[in-house]
């Protein structure tokens, strides 16, 4: 675990030929439609180059999902244009092109919905979401079929299932969030019933279409707070159920690299090595936590709790990274904003308005303080 530009073969018989992954960042580039927008492509339009997968921005997979401005979409053929697009800019960059389906639940904006109704795994007072019906529930699942399906005609390399950072997916999961009392939720083995049949229905596109080298991969958030919230334990029991599926790779979700668990494992370790230990060779892990340095780059990598090393605020501010990481040059990676840069970082409108007011889920502005956020 020294070099990260050492390929990657995964076990479908595709090799990644480094491992440097961009995370799929949230630009509010696309257009109102969630068709391909001018920013939107001028923003990934440099960034992967010596990048060996590149993970797209949550991409919708139905309308009463959508959970920011300027989200982009996979839900019918009028994306299908600008998704052929996406997936050839980043490719033509030589990375492998990962489009991300997601969908909101009760975190989708009501104003973004086109009158459509907030639907979440069961009632949610605050949001004013309401439990899905069994029929919601399985268009929802087939939403993430057609998603894939737009995916495979557009020409990417693979698909990744967002199922972290307490959006649908991870909603039925988690005990807190999922009060159900029929097949969908309840025991341990009816919250995992969802994300495993979203699994199912995006394998069976690929096999439908044989596509053996079309990758398939996994998100997750490895612990929530609240008293029924996601523990390590519970994590584990998703680990081990999708090592047992046709997947790829499993990615999680952390604002730090380092960080040790909360509940349901060994507090005294790390969620990396956590789940690494879990996983125990099955699938390849892709790592990620605000590693904005080289040093603190291949520092993470050489833990050898991850197979793949992925970066998302490092990538806002030094869109040749890869280039940078592959010719030893690291001390030219920027860790702070400049707020005053005159051409943004090729960072889009709205997200570098964001960027220059600061906050901790974007990268450190020179001049702020700024500390991780503790979860």
């Amino acid at each position: 675990m020294t070099d990260l530009f050492t390929p990657y073969p995964l076990n479908n018989g595709v090799t990644i030929k480094n491992r440097l992954v961009v995370a799929p960042m949230t630009h509010f580039a696309s257009n109102s439609d969630g068709t391909l927008g001018e920013q939107e492509e001028r923003f990934v339009g440099n960034r992967a180059g010596d990048i060996g997968m590149f993970i797209t921005a949550a991409t919708l997979v139905a309308k009463n999902g959508k959970a920011f401005a300027g989200q982009p979409e996979a839900i019918d053929e009028r994306h299908l244009a600008g998704l052929k697009q996406l997936a050839q800019t980043l490719q033509n960059q030589g990375a492998k092109a990962i489009l991300q389906i997601h969908h909101g639940g009760k975190e989708a904006v009501k104003d973004l919905l086109d009158g459509q109704a907030l639907i979440a795994p069961s009632d949610h007072e605050p949001s004013g979401a309401k439990a899905a019906t069994e029929d919601e529930v399985l268009s929802l699942i087939q939403a993430f079929a057609n998603a894939t399906e737009l995916a495979i005609l557009a020409g990417f390399d693979g698909v990744e299932i967002h199922g972290a950072n307490g959006y649908l997916i991870q909603q039925f999961f988690s005990g807190e969030f999922n009060k159900r009392d029929d097949a969908w939720g309840g025991s341990l083995e009816k919250r995992l019933k969802f994300p495993l049949a979203v699994v199912n229905a995006v394998v069976n596109v690929r096999e439908k279409n044989q596509k053996p080298d079309f990758i398939i991969g996994y998100r997750f958030s490895p612990e929530e707070p609240g008293e029924h919230g996601l523990t390590m334990a519970d994590t584990f029991a998703l680990i081990d159920a999708l090592c047992n599926k046709p997947l790829q790779y499993l990615h999680i979700s952390l604002w730090e690299f380092s960080k040790k668990a909360r509940r349901g494992a060994d507090t005294n370790l790390t969620r990396m090595e956590l789940v690494h230990r879990q996983i125990a060779g099955r699938l390849p892990l892709i790592g990620v936590g605000n590693l904005l340095s080289g040093q603190q780059i291949r520092e993470a990598y050489a833990t050898g709790f991850a197979e793949f090393i992925a970066l998302g605020k490092a990538v806002m501010m030094n869109p040749n990274i890869g280039t940078l990481l592959k010719n030893g040059q690291d001390d030219q990676i920027v860790s702070t904003l400049d707020p005053q840069k005159a051409d943004h970082y090729g960072i889009p409108d709205m997200l570098w308005g964001f960027c220059q007011q600061g906050g901790q889920w974007l990268p450190p502005v020179q001049g702020q303080d700024w500390q991780p956020v503790d979860l």
